[in-house]
């Protein structure tokens, strides 16, 4: 079983930045970032690959967000840059229980996910 648990969610004007954390139990896993907002249908932000060692982006979010992790603290991070209202959603941590490396379209797939926090609301006001 692995837990989830994210922070770091809040109110932020346009042009902002926000930093997002994801503390997990259980080991080292595949792990990513997916938003939903109002009225529409949850959407891969990032992804991590086990090791740290390859990061994945979505077109609106690529050059203005990092994902990171800290494996010794087995926590996951998003760094937010240059938010736009459009980014306003809840912010879901998800953990695909993996120690292999896949090619891009894995990490996308919600699908590929096995455990999910309960998400954390990023509000970006124009």
């Amino acid at each position: 079983q692995v837990q989830l648990v994210e922070s770091g969610g809040g109110l932020v004007q346009a042009g902002g930045s926000l930093r997002l954390s994801c503390a997990a139990s259980g080991r080292r896993y595949a792990m990513g970032w997916f938003r939903q907002a109002p009225g529409k249908e949850r959407e891969f932000v990032a992804a991590i690959n086990w090791s740290g060692g390859s990061t994945y982006y979505a077109v609106p979010v690529k050059g203005r967000f990092t994902i990171s992790r800290d494996n010794a603290k087995n926590t996951l991070y998003l760094q937010m840059n240059s938010l736009k209202p459009e980014d306003t959603a809840n912010y879901h941590c998800a953990a695909s229980v993996t120690q292999y490396d896949y090619s891009d379209d894995y990490y996308r797939n919600l699908g590929n996910y096995d455990y999910w926090g309960q998400g954390t609301q990023v509000t970006v006001s124009s």
